[in-house]
């Protein structure tokens, strides 16, 4: 396997930010689009990038002509346009992941749904709007349903994963995929299930030496997760294990490093919290090398939120960005930053049909310091909103 670079999208995690406090939420909440289920898409659960011009990018389940799903662009002036409309079938259905882009301004992503047996695929984008369907899952060794957001290699190579397919399980406990620029496919490693975790929601981060890292949502040896390495040789390595209580349970986002090789994330259960059940209302955790975990904040499931089901994103100074599905006046969610020292702000709170309501993925600053995401529903006209929070 060639050396991998880091892959985060334009705009996923930019570094070099100073953050000002904004005066108030009002001022700083703003609303990019509304969907409206029709041409231009619905019901997004998917991270957005950036590129350098300060367009935004991102896919939605919903709209299209045969409404499976489309992929959009926003500009600065707030004009949505559809670069593709789903049309279910061989090209795919139901993106559920965000985009990567290369130099070239070709877009990478998955579909949950499509393929000739409709496990999902794997497809490019052309700046001219042809859509290249890379891969087509089969539920077998290949994996099926993926759900999470590709990288992207200096070589062209993209690794990504799948919730199911491969071996173990009822319908295989998922796999871990690289399709090189040729378009050959190889399945790095299967999940098994046992230890190694199963159910793969997350999509990978890369290190310099080409280790792939990446979090099973249940499996592990305690049932509640994991998060893994992958090396370049194909050895899987549990990282750490979730034992279902203070430190966490259930991590379905992806993961980010720091330069000292710390690795941050969330999981959606543990850490107390009883607000949001038996099962805790999830934490924020840092991994360091030696395996050692530190839960950094455990979610009450009020005004700063519960159940983060997309990971963080970092801004130069060690302040952490995310959203929560649940929490906040009415348990639409917020969008939160947790400072380096251990405090936690929440920037904004969904009220439902005014701005939004349950956003499923992360955020994306960009370089000054805005931050930028989804809700997957509610909002003015129903379908869910596309939003920025100055800083």
């Amino acid at each position: 396997m060639r050396t991998i670079i880091a892959a985060i999208p334009l705009g996923l995690a930019i570094f070099g930010l100073a953050l000002s406090v904004p005066a108030t939420a009002h001022d700083r909440f703003h609303i990019l689009h509304t969907f409206l289920d029709e041409g231009d898409g619905g019901t997004s659960n998917a991270p957005v990038i950036m590129d350098r011009k300060g367009n935004v990018y991102g896919t939605a389940l919903q709209g299209g002509a045969n409404n499976d799903g489309v992929i959009f662009k926003i500009t600065p002036k707030g004009e949505l346009s559809t670069l593709y409309s789903f049309a279910g079938g061989n090209d795919g259905d139901k993106p559920e992941a965000g985009l990567v882009m290369d130099a070239s301004g070709n877009f990478y992503g998955t579909t949950n749904l499509g393929g000739p047996s409709d496990q999902g695929t794997a497809f490019k984008l052309a700046p001219d709007g042809t859509e290249t369907v890379l891969h087509a899952f089969t539920g077998g060794s290949d994996g099926g349903y993926p759900q999470a957001s590709l990288i992207l290699d200096k070589a062209g190579n993209l690794y990504g994963t799948t919730v199911s397919g491969g071996r173990g399980c009822s319908d295989g406990c998922g796999t871990i995929f690289r399709i090189a620029p040729d378009g050959s496919f190889t399945t790095l490693y299967a999940f098994t299930g046992g230890n190694d975790g199963w159910f793969i929601m997350s999509g990978l981060l890369a290190d310099e030496k080409g280790n792939l890292y990446g979090t099973a949502q249940v499996g592990g040896a305690h049932g509640f997760g994991a998060v893994f390495r992958l090396s370049r040789t194909g050895a899987l390595k549990v990282l750490y294990a979730f034992q279902g209580g203070y430190d966490g349970a259930y991590s379905q986002a992806g993961l980010i490093r720091d330069a000292s090789g710390n690795l941050y994330g969330t999981t959606r259960g543990g850490g107390g919290g009883s607000a949001c059940g038996d099962e805790g209302c999830g934490t924020i955790f840092k991994l360091a090398p030696d395996g050692t975990e530190t839960v950094l904040y455990a979610f009450k499931g009020g005004s700063d939120g519960g159940e983060p089901y997309g990971g963080v994103t970092a801004d130069s100074v060690g302040n952490l960005y995310g959203t929560t599905i649940t929490g906040g006046d009415v348990g639409f969610g917020v969008v939160f930053e947790l400072r380096s020292g251990g405090t936690l702000k929440s920037l904004h709170i969904f009220q439902g049909a005014s701005d939004g309501a349950w956003p499923e993925a992360g955020v994306a600053l960009d370089g000054s310091g805005n931050v930028y995401g989804t809700a997957y529903a509610e909002g003015p006209d129903g379908w869910g909103t596309v939003f920025k929070i100055r800083p």
